[in-house]
């Protein structure tokens, strides 16, 4: 029945004005309230209206269910034949899309999207889930451990915070009752040791407020549980990364949470998380770029701009520069043209579809958690958020040519913010071993193993054949394959340099002592192999550009001393690197597949064969110009100062 549907809909949507290469388009901007953006309030409304637009283009009917067809060889469903997985897509689809919808209804409880009355089509979606013989019916827990319809419950429980009183309070009582039932058997049980706690304990509050009894030690457990997992300065560790979690999930849900109920029924306990979420400004928006895009790191990047999530919901924080980043985070992706795919629905990657990026616990619906980033128009236009002028914040006091550190104890973070491009760069915490049963092998690739992720320029998926960027790979000769450095521990941050060290899993023999020092244009990386039994190839490469409106352009200048860069130029970034020590030859590799922007991208790569105590040193160097060769020059003299301190 649901191929069915899909090929209906598919056959329909030939007959309606695609999304396609349509990017958002913003009316009448405002640059006197937003002069970086033009994005106001209104605009973010209509932002959200146009995915939902999306969404809607495949539901004719109320009892349609919100299944949106695979794409990609990694989400789920694989099998359209297996009801259980489709039915817990349909449900990712309708909860998540709720989430858009949840502040659009609060507003206008009669607003229509491709002419259905969004009130309607949600509270049957609802009636739906507690109807047996539906599509969408879900049964009661039973013995079953934590599992997605747990996730999407948490979902629901926001939402009707939201939007409850016209999308919960005018069911029938004995459908509230019914949906009651089964949404508490997976609230009142067991769940994930991470920010999935929250999904338990939202269901829990919601129906507390209407009345219904619920697990009040499990969940004051839970709430104990979660603060336990905070490290400071606004991180908390999602166990057993670091990554955006920490912020649409933690900090966000935290936030609502104790808006929305801990304020009034646990009011200990909402002002832990709201100290901790107020130390979230003291860091957290210099990890969003000058223009407000974000890196691509970490898991579960198809959400994307829900990264900006939390940032509307200080009491005393720059709120123009908070909505700045976040008009201009969503707009790096809806003014994308390859966000939206060809049925309207945002493509499963992070700007176009693109498999390296994406986790097998996702289906198509899982985008919609973006929506995430539009909960703030709950907050009125008067809101300080939605009133304040818009500005650059921190950015605005950086000197040209400035580069700027900030480095986190507690999760063992640097962040560094470049003047000269306006980018910022990341290098966070991996260290998982993938060895361990069960392992999550994403949880130690080039989504978290990367030695720096920049807000311009996107990780390059590893190639078979050593192809790399940003970071080390080792030639495994028993396995014949290069493997990437991917266990790293942070040893301390001294005198503006970051020091680590870093070993391959299948190699621990094999291990290097790692320094990163940021330059006004760039990094000098001075490395050196602590252990190793006997001689090996290694690999590093350079960060990778991408094929824009011509081919990579490629050169080399020699500099005198023995030195030359290697250089590439895309016509929006030129990047050089230039070996000082240890290195024997380098090159440009041409990769295809394996970049998020472009089916081609081109990548510097170096590669030399070492042994115990040899060293690797060398430039990485970038710039949104062109490098002159006096300022290369002047780049390895003044490098060569640097390494006396190191060295």
């Amino acid at each position: 029945m649901m191929k069915k549907l899909s090929l209906i809909i598919a056959v329909l949507s030939l007959c309606m004005t695609s999304h396609a290469g349509e990017v958002f388009k913003i009316d009448n901007p405002d640059y006197k309230l937003s002069p970086f953006t033009g994005m106001t309030r209104n605009h973010w409304v209509e932002a959200d209206k146009y995915l939902l637009e999306g969404a809607f283009r495949h539901i004719k009917s109320l009892d349609d269910p919100m299944y949106f067809d695979r794409l990609g060889d990694v989400c789920y469903p694989k099998d359209e034949t297996n009801k259980s997985r489709v039915r817990g897509a349909t449900l990712e689809g309708m909860a998540r899309t709720l989430f858009m919808a949840s502040p659009l209804i609060r507003e206008d409880s009669t607003i229509t999207i491709n002419g259905i009355r969004l009130v309607d089509y949600y509270r049957r979606q609802l009636t739906l889930l507690v109807t047996p013989g539906s599509e969408q019916f879900i049964s009661h827990r039973g013995n079953r451990g934590p599992c997605q319809d747990l996730v999407e419950f948490g979902a629901l429980g926001v939402c009707f915070f939201v939007c409850g009183e016209a999308v919960w309070d005018p069911l029938p009582k004995e459908t509230r009752d019914a949906l009651y039932a089964m949404m508490e058997s997976y609230a009142d049980g067991p769940t994930v040791a991470q920010n999935w706690r929250f999904f338990n304990i939202f269901v829990m509050s919601f129906f507390n407020t209407r009345g219904y009894k619920i697990n009040q030690k499990l969940m004051e457990r839970y709430l104990n549980e979660l603060l336990g997992d905070y490290r400071g300065s606004g991180w908390y560790y999602d166990v057993p990364n670091y990554d955006f979690y920490s912020m649409w999930a933690y900090q966000l849900y935290g936030k609502l949470w104790s808006k929305f109920y801990g304020e009034k029924y646990l009011p200990e306990y909402a002002a832990k998380f709201e100290k901790n979420f107020n130390e979230m400004y003291e860091g957290y928006p210099n990890l969003f770029g000058r223009d407000g895009k974000m890196p691509m790191w970490g898991r579960s990047n198809m959400y994307r701009f829900a990264a900006t999530a939390p940032l509307a919901w200080g009491d005393n924080c720059n709120h123009g520069w908070m909505r700045r980043i976040a008009s201009g985070c969503l707009l790096q992706f809806i003014q994308h043209p390859d966000f939206l795919y060809d049925d309207g629905v945002p493509t499963p990657g992070f700007y176009g579809l693109f498999d390296p990026v994406l986790q097998g616990y996702s289906c198509r619906g899982s985008v919609f958690w973006c929506a995430k980033a539009f909960l703030p128009l709950v907050l009125p236009e008067t809101d300080n958020y939605w009133s304040a002028v818009e500005n650059e914040g921190e950015w605005a006091t950086m000197r040209a040519n400035e580069v700027r550190c900030h480095y986190y104890e507690g999760p063992k973070m640097l962040v560094t913010d470049y003047a000269s491009t306006g980018a910022a760069e990341i290098r966070a915490y991996c260290d998982y071993n993938v060895d361990r049963p069960w392992p999550e092998h994403f949880r130690a690739s080039e989504q978290y193993n990367r030695l720096a992720y920049n807000t311009d320029l996107p990780w390059m998926a590893d190639g078979k054949n050593g192809e790399v960027a940003m970071n080390y790979v080792v030639y495994n000769e028993a396995k014949a394959m290069w493997e990437p450095m991917r266990r790293y521990t942070t040893t301390c941050f001294v005198n503006n340099i970051l020091q680590r060290t870093a070993y391959p899993q299948a190699n621990q023999t094999f291990r290097m002592l790692l320094h990163d020092i940021a330059l006004t244009n760039g990094t000098l990386r001075a490395d050196k192999v602590i252990a190793s039994e006997k001689p090996t190839k290694v690999r590093l490469g350079h960060y990778a550009l991408p094929k824009k409106t011509g081919n990579v352009a490629t050169k080399t200048i020699s500099l005198g001393d023995g030195h030359t860069a290697y250089i590439i130029n895309n016509g929006e970034y030129e990047l050089a690197m230039i070996g000082l020590e240890g290195w024997g030859d380098m090159e440009f590799v041409t990769t295809k597949g394996l970049h998020p922007e472009s089916e081609e991208c081109v990548v510097i790569d170096a590669e030399a064969t070492v042994s115990k105590g040899d060293r690797l040193v060398c430039l990485q160097l970038m710039t949104k110009k062109s490098f002159t060769k006096s300022q290369l020059r002047k780049s390895v003299a003044d490098a060569k100062i640097r390494l006396r301190v190191i060295m």
